[in-house]
């Protein structure tokens, strides 16, 4: 986000820091990646359709060229060491960087995005117990994820209105 916030709004000025926020808020909202729903929008509010297309196809496109490179590359050389060497090296680093984002979220939604406090109130409470009975229930009763978030959302979103809080 920081990358494309710089060059959408501080190099180029295509857009106000208002209209980029709105616009990653609504990215968020859809399917997808958020990149390339981000570049989606922002083609859109530049340059209309054409403008949407060139931007995906540029958010895409590169990705693609060198993700099929490297699956050529591992194909053709995927039984030397050198290559298992390598990938046996990146799998921590995968899942050190999944494990950051999922911390990151968690502190997001435990916290309100604030700094982490040790203090009782200053927990989310409602994000606390909804996380740990979907723990549970994936873990205990093997449910499908998506019934769990969507059961979440459902009981959050209930529970929020009711409680008169924002999360």
């Amino acid at each position: 986000m920081p990358l494309i916030q710089h060059q959408v709004v501080e190099l180029h000025s295509w857009l106000t820091m208002q209209e980029f926020v709105d616009i990653i808020t609504i990215s968020q909202m859809t399917p997808g990646p958020i990149a390339i729903n981000s570049a989606t929008f922002v083609g859109i509010q530049i340059a209309g359709l054409p403008g949407a297309i060139v931007a995906t196809l540029g958010c895409v496109f590169p990705s693609c060229v060198i993700v099929l490179t490297l699956a050529l590359i591992y194909f053709r050389y995927r039984n030397l060491s050198v290559v298992q060497g390598v990938l046996g090296g990146l799998r921590p680093a995968v899942v050190a960087m999944i494990a950051s984002a999922g911390l990151s979220i968690i502190i997001t939604s435990f916290w309100n995005g604030a700094a982490i406090s040790l203090s009782p109130e200053s927990l989310d409470w409602i994000a606390v117990v909804l996380f740990v009975a979907a723990l549970f229930a994936l873990r205990k009763w093997k449910l499908n994820p998506i019934y769990v978030m969507l059961s979440c959302g459902g009981i959050g979103l209930i529970v929020y209105l009711l409680a008169g809080k924002t999360a």
